[in-house]
């Protein structure tokens, strides 16, 4: 059983985890850092508590402060979110040994999947194909370079550990790869304690489409569709959509069985993400998955209409899910844009400060996600997403129109966003028509297509 709940994060997921728990009638413990003190969503909460400095380090990543949180609020259960510890296997442990349910996977199957060199070997154990790459992490510069000539540049550096784009780093030839280990294992340390990395084929624009899951402990799976995350700067996503229009229907079918199968051998319970890369020719590759609730997990509730943060709890308390494959049903289109505090204009630089103006869209089909008031200072120190923008529509033309109507009708003031770059994106030929790759963002600010 739970009945209350530590809330392990920050921002709008930790308003989006607080109103799931009330939905359900559960108590809630919001933690904040220094930085974080005027939050929105702690307003919400049954009870705060601060858990340290602005540094993430000496906060949302420090496992013995958020334990402390835990045991003072006798909490029943930790609900990580998504970054910071939501894949930390230790972390998960150290829940279980202290009778507190962690809201995600197992530990074993965090370190099977949430581990990405570890993912890759379970997925081809599984039979899905991965793109080329090392077995392992890499412990020695010249087994990078060796195994990198033999696969062939250019090749892609990626962390072990975490995602959202960190930890990430591009080799054409030998000299840059020795930069891309040292530049990505340093940002992979610094944002989630782990600095190892792996290797991988870079392939050349392709689609990057990821495949929603949830499972309870009893041994039901499903998955709910798939998502479009092409559209990305930096490998840091921008839009994602539901479905995939460019995917053929047997792709996307077989697409969403390796998903399901993958997870499956690992026994894996609560949601999860398995990622895949597509070339030209629609075969797809597993790259990662990410044993966590997701950013963009809101676009797979508005074509499925299943409360996947609801659903988390209840799998967490051990119950069975409420439906099983055929119960979930693909019904219209869905769009998410993340809100980003930067200014497009100046090569998206962070724009924290003081938001002086907040009047979110509204209307049919539109959500918004956010923690944000009038009045709320954006803190330099974490991740620069103060909102995330939902529509939905009964097919994709529909939903880009409600999307740009929502967009012009976003007031922020005081701090510069991405919201006119989204305007401006919608405005492309190759988003318009739904054929484009990971490279869209790119041709789009050197001015083709646009």
């Amino acid at each position: 059983m739970i009945s209350r709940v530590l809330v392990a994060n920050r921002g709008e997921i930790a308003l989006r985890i607080i109103r799931a728990c009330r939905d359900l009638g559960l108590q809630t413990v919001a933690v904040y850092s220094t930085a974080d003190r005027e939050a929105g969503y702690l307003r919400f909460a049954d009870e705060t508590i601060c858990i340290g400095s602005a540094a993430s380090a000496g906060s949302y990543l420090s496992i013995p402060n958020i334990l402390a949180a835990a045991e003072i609020a006798d909490v029943d259960a930790i609900h990580p979110g998504y970054g910071f510890l939501s894949e930390n296997a230790h972390f998960a442990e150290i829940c279980e040994a202290s009778n507190i349910t962690f809201v995600g996977p197992r530990p074993e199957a965090i370190r099977s999947v949430g581990d990405k060199s570890r993912a890759r070997a379970t997925a081809q154990k599984a039979g899905v194909a991965v793109v080329p790459g090392s077995e392992g992490t890499i412990r020695e510069e010249t087994e990078a370079l060796r195994l990198a000539r033999e696969i062939g540049y250019p090749v892609l550096v990626k962390a072990s550990a975490g995602g959202g784009g960190r930890g990430m780093r591009v080799a054409h030839n030998d000299m840059s790869l020795r930069t891309a280990i040292q530049a990505a294992s340093a940002e992979a340390q610094a944002a989630f304690g782990d600095g190892d990395v792996y290797l991988e084929k870079y392939l050349d624009r392709p689609r990057h489409v990821e495949v929603q899951v949830i499972a309870d402990t009893h041994g039901h799976i499903v998955h709910l569709y798939e998502r479009d995350c092409s559209v990305q700067r930096r490998h840091q996503k921008m839009l994602e959509e539901s479905p995939c229009s460019s995917l053929p229907r047997d792709v996307r079918k077989k697409m969403h069985r390796s998903a399901v199968k993958l997870l499956k051998q690992i026994n894996y319970s609560s949601a999860g993400t398995v990622e895949f890369l597509v070339d030209r020719d629609n075969s797809f590759y597993f790259i990662e998955v990410n044993a966590r609730i997701q950013v963009e997990h809101p676009v797979s509730e508005m074509v499925t209409g299943i409360d996947l943060v609801r659903e988390q709890l209840r799998v967490a308390a051990g119950e069975k899910l409420g439906f099983d494959q055929d119960d979930v049903r693909l019904n219209g289109h869905a769009i998410e844009v993340r809100v980003n505090a930067e200014d497009p204009d100046k090569d998206f630089r962070p724009s924290a400060g003081r938001v002086t103006a907040w009047t979110p869209p509204g209307g049919p089909g539109v959500r918004v996600d956010s923690h944000v008031f009038a009045g709320y200072q954006v803190p330099p120190n974490y991740d620069s997403m103060i909102a995330k923008l939902i529509v939905h529509g009964r097919d994709r033309k529909t939903a880009i129109a409600r999307l740009a109507r929502a967009l012009d009708e976003f007031v922020v003031g005081g701090i510069r966003t991405t919201i006119p770059f989204h305007r401006r994106m919608l405005g492309h030929a190759g988003f318009a028509a739904g054929h484009y790759d990971t490279g869209l963002v790119e041709d789009f600010l050197a001015g083709s297509g646009a």
